[in-house]
């Protein structure tokens, strides 16, 4: 028994049954099912819990303890129509030792959602709020952060016009802010249909039994390059089915390409409350179909922390200096692409994306404009551009995007430039002889020349390295 076992399959569970069964059960069934007949449990005494980490900005899945309420929870699942027998599999001293409570979500979760919202509520400082359960300090401001990468918020803590817009979205942050740039790219239509997805769980099933005919089935909405555009491409087929044919052939439909029938209609609930929330903006949806360049750079705008380049056949460095691995379900497990943005990042035995899409690294630095850094090094004089050029490294939380582009020196440094100028260019005698001065100064430099040669006086010229010279 878990989460995305097929609807059919989680049916049988509570089916009529004559011999003894045996079920193996996810810390789902902890409080959500309660099963008829079950006489003993058997309480291993861990659980899979979703912490967001701090430091890797991952959500994290770690097998941790669980609390005495949890642990009475799962004693709960026997006994409810005739005695039973809960097993626990670790000693009475160690469940006394035990936290009684579960940590509450608030304490482990991103708080980027919950600043925002009250920041639009207007309810004052996020640490002076009177929480039930406090959350860190350093939770706290971990979620300003995210605010200020997505230009929510101000450095001051203010909501941005972004922000404004952001909070009226009843959506993460996140993938609020990738359908904001989408109405700017004009790719709203795509952009929807993949941040709704995003946010219910995957409707596409399969499992042990079935894996390798579900994902000969479902292999028609694969997109080469991105998983989001497979979202898109499975949309649009459902979509086409469903405007076309009865409930009963959807279902039927659903059944034969092994997808969730009711997340699928979950998915359509999500994305028609978004798409009015949208035209409540003033939004557009584009009518004619999107580019690929404009689509990602949307959900780059939301996904600034989850950029990556290969760094061998099956790992990935990302900004922060994160690593991890690409699920194999992904178009890109098993190709050399070398910049991916991803989707959602989890640490079980080690951190792996779910969703991953082929990019070019300067649409980040398009969008990403007021969080790169930069460095210029190696000025120089250029005949061809006729100026002083400098090569430039930019940089995005410690991910280097750009290595080494060409670009002007004098916005940079003006002094340093145009000392590299006279020195290079005028006194060099490396400018360009149809500018009319340049002319003047090389007729002058050949008269006083002449006259040194004349009065047998090396000096009358200034040296080329003269320090009067070059600050005249």
């Amino acid at each position: 028994m878990y989460g995305r076992l097929q609807h059919a399959e989680q049916a049988r569970i509570f089916s009529a049954h004559q011999t003894r069964r045996v079920v193996l059960a996810t810390n789902v069934a902890e409080t959500s099912i309660t099963v008829p007949g079950i006489n003993y449990v058997v309480d291993t005494g861990t659980a899979r819990i979703s912490r967001y980490s701090l430091q890797s900005k991952v959500q994290r899945l770690p097998v941790e303890a669980i609390s005495q309420a949890s642990a009475n929870q799962r004693k709960g699942r026997c006994g409810r129509i005739a005695n039973g027998i809960c097993i626990r599999l670790y000693s009475e001293q160690d469940f006394d030792s035990r936290p009684l409570y579960t940590d509450p979500e608030i304490q482990r979760t991103n708080l980027a959602a919950v600043i925002l919202k009250m920041l639009q509520l207007k309810l004052g400082d996020v640490e002076n709020f009177p929480f039930i359960e406090m959350p860190e300090t350093k939770a706290i401001n971990e979620g300003h952060k995210l605010l200020i990468e997505l230009n929510a918020i101000t450095a001051g803590k203010t909501l941005t016009s972004i922000g404004q817009q952001m909070a009226a979205l009843p959506i993460d942050p996140r993938y609020a802010r990738m359908l904001l740039e989408s109405q700017k790219l004009n790719c709203l239509r795509e952009v929807l249909i993949i941040v709704s997805g995003l946010s219910i769980q995957d409707p596409r099933e399969n499992n042990s039994e079935n894996k390798q005919v579900a994902i000969e089935r479902q292999a028609e909405y694969k997109h080469v390059d991105s998983d989001f555009l497979s979202l898109v491409k499975l949309w649009d087929a459902y979509e086409a089915v469903r405007q076309g044919t009865t409930q009963a052939v959807l279902r039927k439909y659903c059944k034969k390409q092994f997808l969730s029938f009711m997340r699928m209609r979950e998915w359509r609930e999500v994305h028609r409350q978004l798409l009015l929330a949208c035209q409540g903006l003033g939004f557009r949806v584009n009518d004619e179909e999107a580019e690929y360049a404009c689509i990602h750079k949307s959900l780059i705008a939301g996904s600034l922390n989850q950029i990556a380049r290969k760094t061998d056949e099956r790992s990935f460095v990302g900004t922060r200096n994160k690593k991890f691995s690409l699920f194999g379900a992904s178009v890109l497990a098993r190709t050399n692409t070398k910049w991916i943005m991803t989707g959602e990042q989890i640490e079980t035995s080690q951190v792996f994306a779910t969703q991953a899409a082929k990019i070019q690294p300067e649409w980040v630095e398009e969008v990403a404009m007021h969080l790169v850094k930069r460095e210029s090094f190696d000025p120089h004089w250029t005949r061809k551009r006729q100026e002083i050029m400098a090569y430039e490294k930019v940089h995005l939380f410690g991910l280097t995007l750009v290595e080494r582009a060409l670009v002007r020196f004098a916005p940079i440094d003006p002094a340093a430039a145009r000392s590299l100028f006279i020195r290079h260019g005028l006194v060099g005698q490396q400018m360009s002889s149809e500018i009319e001065f340049v002319n003047y100064n090389q007729r002058l430099l050949e008269r006083l020349e002449k006259l040194e040669d004349k009065l047998r006086r090396p000096n009358i010229l200034a040296n080329e390295f003269a320090t009067d010279f070059l600050s005249g």
